[in-house]
């Protein structure tokens, strides 16, 4: 079974020399309390993100993907914590900052997109005000310098009119354009790191285009490093330099967007692309669900959290008994966390 892929060629090969990552995380848990101990929501995750690079983390809501960030930037909503690993932002441990000092970094050198641009944006202020309270925050600003700024970013963003809109409360903006301010309102101290959490959740198709070419051109201008946060693999495919996937809080395949789409090395990526509909795909038959539920934190087996549900390890012992950690797969910097990802390379080789 065919699927879109993204363009032949390499697209951070398209960068010129090595870049070292602006954004690190390296075996990072965040744990819950649970009524039989702490749960891992979070479970030693590592990823990194260079300058002017997407990387796209994806997998099946509950696997992770927001809760890594969010931990990352110091909001993890409580009684969650961090309990241990590092965030390098710039090479500076977050994780060793006061509350008082990361608030100071938020904005300025991280920020975030929420997924919900209604409830992202307060409905009894105008959006100009909401903008202006963030730029005044950080920067040294009289509010007509910060007025001023706030229309400009509006029109950075391709709002219509932004001289006029800057008075506009949310409710009177579509919901592609309030994406656009909450994009506005990211970008509006320069971060070096945009992460973006579904950013195109409830938008139509067409919206969804131009709010991701968007932030795809703000990055190339910019040349901040991006994060995209997403289930939908269309999106990876044409926007993603490098590729994460998460099951069950942990990264289980990550490597170029070229390499984890043509060579993909885990089963349970694999079972993610035969859920996407294609231009070969005849009629939804054709399209193969995962079987099962992703499993609850409190009760996670003791070897591969994908087994109960995975084509190719479903029923083995070894798989049943050992939690395998990533490896690089053909000899690459293309890493994945299977037992028998070589049998799963091998067979789609011969396919």
């Amino acid at each position: 079974m065919q699927r879109s892929s993204p363009p032949s060629s390499d697209p951070s090969a398209a960068k010129a020399g090595p870049r070292g990552p602006v954004l690190e995380l390296r075996d990072l848990v965040t744990r819950f309390p649970g009524d039989d101990g702490p749960l891992s929501i979070v479970d030693g995750v590592s990823l990194s993100v260079a300058s002017g690079e997407t990387l796209a983390v994806v997998g099946e809501s509950g696997s992770g993907k927001t809760m890594t960030f969010l931990s990352a930037i110091g909001l993890i909503p409580p009684p969650g914590r961090v309990t241990s690993g590092q965030v390098l932002l710039e090479g500076t441990d977050l994780l060793t900052h006061t509350p008082e000092q990361l608030r100071a970094v938020r904005g300025e050198r991280i920020s975030m997109v929420f997924q919900d641009p209604l409830t992202g944006l307060n409905p009894v202020f105008t959006i100009g005000e909401q903008i202006v309270e963030v730029l005044r925050a950080h920067r040294k600003l009289s509010r007509a310098e910060a007025r001023k700024k706030a229309i400009e970013l509006l029109e950075r963003v391709q709002i219509p009119d932004p001289g006029r809109r800057v008075d506009d409360y949310p409710h009177q903006l579509s919901g592609g354009m309030r994406q656009r301010v909450l994009i506005a309102m990211a970008i509006s101290l320069d971060p070096s790191v945009l992460i973006a959490d579904e950013p195109t959740t409830a938008l139509d198709v067409t919206v969804q285009a131009q709010v991701l070419e968007l932030l795809a051109e703000l990055r190339e201008e910019s040349g901040m490093a991006m994060v995209l946060i997403t289930h939908d693999l269309g999106l990876v495919a044409r926007h993603a330099d490098r590729v994460a996937v998460m099951y069950a809080g942990r990264v289980v395949e990550q490597g170029s967007a070229k390499a984890v789409f043509e060579q993909t090395a885990h089963p349970y990526t694999l079972s993610l692309f035969r859920g996407v509909p294609s231009l070969d795909t005849d009629t939804a038959q054709d399209l193969i669900e995962i079987e099962g539920q992703p499993p609850d934190p409190a009760f996670l087996p003791p070897g591969c959290a994908f087994e109960p549900r995975c084509f190719l390890g479903q029923g083995r012992a070894s798989c049943q008994a050992t939690r395998p950690g990533l490896q690089p797969t053909l000899g690459t910097e293309h890493q994945t966390a299977c037992l028998h990802s070589a049998e799963l390379t091998a067979t789609r080789a011969r396919a």
